[in-house]
């Protein structure tokens, strides 16, 4: 094991396993820095991998739901244990399989907790390592929340190691976790399972479209879940086996189970980002558009960078950062850069909300004149067919036809909404995507992308 690299990488997720193999193919020594004992990042072993496990499950179960009285006489039921087990059968697996194929490839693997000593020198534990080039990739952990009992909520992880299911949950929170979890919930618990998600702000999940987010509410309201905003929570309380969660205003929620779901802040308190000249503000290490940071010769990528915090992401401003340091290291004058204007995200609550580019508050915001085409409750063959109510859509374009943003609110939102994605990425303007989607396979949720589209067609 070497102690000067060309390259070192701190993070063993999905973002810093990306970069470690890309420099290591293209001929670069290469170390790789993780200070867990569970070496493969959140997305694998916590995250939107592990969580899937359950998702998929409760689609089923929603679905077989929807679908009775119109062909469905017995719905699914779940059965908790056996999805956290099938669930940990792959999880188990992770961190062996991570380590075995960076020691294949050939980059060293060093288990340490790193930190910053100059430019170009790490710590990690009593050794110093040294490289040309350093990449920060080490992801987000649970943000601290200013609570008296804070001690008394489990986190996501937590969540999905639970034994069993209880009847009473309250979400700290109303952002992706939240929403995600409490639909597990109403699905795979006890049949009486109350969900409540309670959010400081003016509404939940505030990036998303804010028509369409009510939209989501109300299907979730619907399943069992009660979401309030504006609630300034003061303290949590524990009574036996029960917990109280009490608010500003004096209401107190009673539950069998607190979970945190207000976000995630950047891991980066360890790293003396200051003794390498590194800024960073509450979101994350400042980057450029090369995910460089302020030091000339470390970048930053994943859930620590101030980007967007998603898995696909992170592979991406991974993929740019190594791009860069290859052409610095062979001296050439070229440069790649992470292009943010269109990047989907798909909250996998049932029905599920995909989003892609611009919502419509943003538009009016920003004075940006746009065209919109919208549906609720649509009454399509595809959705009467799975007794779905509450499919929605929103496509906004420009006057020159280039999809601006679209939200979808469906079952499969993913691959509707990649659609999307592809048209805003290819520069295809509504009018072609209508004449490209004709020999969609019929009928089907993609083959419904023409009567979105049709009301922005001159």
């Amino acid at each position: 094991m070497f102690s000067q690299y060309d390259a070192l990488v701190i993070g063993s997720g999905t973002a810093g396993q990306t970069a470690a193999h890309e420099l290591n193919r293209n001929g670069l020594r290469v170390g790789m820095v993780e200070h867990s004992d569970r070496p493969g990042g959140t997305c694998a072993l916590s995250g939107c991998q592990a969580k899937k496990w359950f998702y998929e499950a409760a689609e089923t179960v929603a679905r077989s739901r929807h679908l009775s009285g119109i062909g469905i006489t017995t719905p699914a039921s779940a059965d908790w244990l056996d999805l956290r087990e099938a669930k940990n059968r792959f999880t188990a697996q992770v961190p062996a399989n991570t380590v075995s194929g960076l020691e294949q490839a050939g980059i060293d693997f060093i288990m340490g907790r790193a930190r910053f000593t100059d430019h170009g020198t790490i710590a990690v534990d009593h050794r110093r390592l040294s490289a040309r080039f350093i990449v920060i990739a080490t992801g987000a952990i649970p943000m601290a929340l200013p609570l008296e009992g804070a001690q008394w909520m489990i986190t996501s992880t937590e969540f999905l190691e639970l034994d069993r299911l209880p009847r009473r949950i309250v979400f700290i929170g109303g952002g992706f976790i939240s929403f995600e979890l409490a639909h597990f919930a109403v699905r795979l618990g006890p049949a009486d399972t109350r969900c409540t998600i309670l959010e400081a702000g003016s509404r939940p999940l505030g990036p998303f479209d804010e028509e369409m987010v009510a939209l989501l509410t109300e299907a979730s309201a619907a399943e069992g879940i009660d979401i309030q905003s504006r609630v300034a929570i003061t303290a949590i309380e524990k009574h036996d086996g029960t917990f109280i969660v009490r608010t500003e205003a004096g209401s107190r929620f009673e539950c069998d189970l607190v979970v945190h779901g207000a976000g995630r802040a950047p891991d980066i308190e360890e790293l003396d980002l200051e003794k390498a000249g590194i800024q960073y503000e509450r979101r994350g290490i400042i980057v450029n558009e090369t995910m460089r940071t302020t030091s000339a010769d470390v970048y930053a990528v994943g859930d620590c960078a101030a980007t967007v915090q998603l898995a696909r992401v992170a592979d991406a401003e991974a993929q740019v950062a190594a791009a860069n340091i290859l052409s610095r290291q062979g001296n050439r004058d070229t440069h790649a850069t992470m292009d943010y204007s269109a990047v989907p995200s798909v909250l996998f609550t049932y029905p599920q909300y995909g989003m892609v580019g611009a919502t419509e508050q943003a538009l009016a915001g920003d004075g940006v004149a746009y065209e919109k085409s919208f549906g609720r409750e649509l009454s399509w063959p595809t959705y009467r067919r799975v007794g779905l109510k509450s499919a929605a859509y929103k496509i906004l374009a420009a006057n020159d036809g280039t999809v601006l943003g679209a939200h979808i609110l469906s079952d499969n939102a993913t691959g509707l909404i990649s659609m999307f994605t592809l048209a805003m990425r290819n520069h295809i303007p509504v009018d072609k995507l209508v004449h490209q989607c004709v020999m969609t396979p019929y009928p089907s949720r993609e083959s419904d992308i023409i009567y979105m589209l049709k009301p922005l067609v001159a």
